[in-house]
């Protein structure tokens, strides 16, 4: 896919020619301004739409179109708003309306009524406010000129989210098996989730899995080892007396890596209560998949291995990462309190502050051999951690901004990757709101992707989220849990 934002400018045949000429002429600059900026994706101009019948063709285009994640539209000029309606109602992509104009400053000393006729977006894009708002139509609104690069920052994280939302639609999950028994917050509908957000999720035999893995060649087996010797520290013994082990973990990765792309999968999930023949519970194999950019859950989790994925392809190209997380336990303090977040084994590499080292311990559950997993510290710096619930009546996201830390001392007798973080706007306040709305222990911690792509991407799912940050107080975020309560029942449709 070469993701394609479309760019879509408003006029009138009222203006004449010569003058929709220059609004397509600057409409041009304008997209050449953004395109510069750097942008995700790819801004593609389409013709300057005067008409109801244009408008609504290149609305069904852009449906169409596997390319487009999303549209811009801008009102150069007065667009009589009526001439949207049909175009408005038939678009199913993502909508950011830009409010700009042309120039940046006026040009005080010359300005006549030519220069007001031809630039006025300050209404005409109050004109296609008003009409978005009176059908309904989610949009995203920007207001600003384009060459202030907070602006193309804010359009670079909707055109992210976009991208996120894309990847979704077409998503195909692999669970290795069922949740863990008698775990509730895993759980979920599938059935709504593929009507809400188009992914399909299914279970496989974790024996269909291992017939894969056995298959691996020792020429597969080998080369993966020489790659690990490249990218990673390597623990002595992996190298010697467990050389057997750390050729299976290398084995596993090479089997569920064919296993997933030849299904067409972007995300899958395991479970240690469910392990058939495997002989260690996957650890070095999700780490390194999910680097590549695969979504993983834990025990079963599949709507935390939809986020992963979706979130990593959101963050593609920043050079920041995207991991599987779980809140494990607390530091209360002294000093101030702070959260330390690791799981098993399965933490995304893509966080790492160092290269990571392979190791091989014992892991206590799942009654199989040693796993091998990759040890290393999240890297500092702000991030996300973000979860999604099945609350019955429709999914809901909760996340909260952090920071991440280095850890107040080494943790030698931890060997597993782990990260430290301070939630914002503490940690007392970040859990209460957190268990007060009901979020999940398995999270997905990015450092790639901000809170407002985040409600971007909700907004355009049309899902609830639940943001916990600098400014949350318990009080208020419980009554935003009420008014989000009434406000989705009224909104499903009867």
């Amino acid at each position: 896919m070469n993701p394609q934002i479309w760019f879509l400018t408003g006029s009138q045949h009222l203006y004449g020619p010569e003058t929709l000429q220059q609004v397509a002429d600057q409409s041009a600059e304008i997209q050449r301004t953004l395109a510069a900026g750097g942008l995700t994706a790819e801004i593609v101009g389409k013709p300057v739409l005067t008409d109801a019948r244009a408008i609504k063709q290149v609305m069904l285009e852009a449906n169409a179109d596997a390319d487009c994640i999303g549209v811009i539209a801008w009102m150069h000029t007065f667009s009589p708003a009526k001439m949207w309606i049909g175009g408005l109602d038939a678009l199913r992509k993502p909508l950011l309306h830009l409010h700009t104009q042309h120039n940046r400053s006026l040009p005080w000393s010359t300005i006549d009524m030519d220069f007001m006729n031809l630039n006025q977006a300050a209404h005409g894009d109050r004109e296609f406010g008003f009409i978005q708002a009176r059908l309904g139509v989610p949009r995203k609104v920007v207001a600003g000129h384009v060459a202030d690069p907070a602006v193309v920052k804010r359009i670079d994280g909707w055109a992210r989210a976009a991208t996120g939302l894309q990847h979704l639609r077409s998503l195909r999950v692999a669970r290795f098996g069922d949740n863990m028994r008698d775990v509730a917050v895993t759980e979920g509908d599938k059935v709504e989730a593929e009507l809400r957000f188009g992914v399909s999720v299914n279970t496989y035999g974790v024996n269909d899995l291992v017939a894969v893995v056995d298959q691996v060649s020792d020429a597969e087996i080998d080369k993966l080892i020489a790659e690990y010797r490249d990218v990673f520290e390597i623990a002595p013994d992996l190298l010697g007396d467990r050389l057997d082990a750390f050729r299976y973990a290398a084995r596993i990765e090479a089997g569920l890596r064919l296993f997933l792309t030849e299904g067409g999968f972007g995300a899958f999930t395991t479970n240690f209560e469910d392990l058939g023949g495997l002989r260690q519970l996957p650890g070095l194999a999700v780490q390194r998949l999910m680097a590549d950019g695969y979504g993983f859950g834990g025990e079963g989790d599949w709507k935390t291995s939809v986020l992963v994925t979706t979130v990593k392809a959101m963050g593609a190209g920043t050079g920041r990462g995207t991991s599987f997380m779980e809140d494990y336990t607390y530091h209360f303090g002294p000093g101030e309190p702070k959260i330390l977040g690791a799981h098993m084994l399965e933490v995304c590499p893509s966080i790492a502050s160092a290269k990571p080292r392979a190791e091989i311990h014992p892991l206590g559950i799942g009654g199989r051999e040693d796993p091998v997993r990759l040890v290393f510290d999240a890297a500092p710096g702000p991030a996300v951690v973000m979860g999604m619930a099945d609350m019955g009546d429709r999914f809901r996201l909760v996340a909260n901004e952090i920071e991440v830390i280095p850890p107040d001392e080494p943790l030698p007798n931890l060997p597993v990757a782990r990260a430290v973080w301070k939630p914002a706007p503490s940690l007392s306040t970040s859990a209460e709101c957190w268990i007060t709305a009901g979020g999940p222990h398995h999270t997905v911690l990015t450092q790639a992707v901000g809170a407002e792509t985040l409600r971007d991407f909700a907004d355009m799912a049309q899902t609830e989220l639940l943001l916990i940050d600098e400014r949350t107080d318990p009080a208020d975020f419980l009554d935003r849990v009420r008014w989000n309560q009434a406000y989705f029942r009224l909104a499903r449709p009867l």
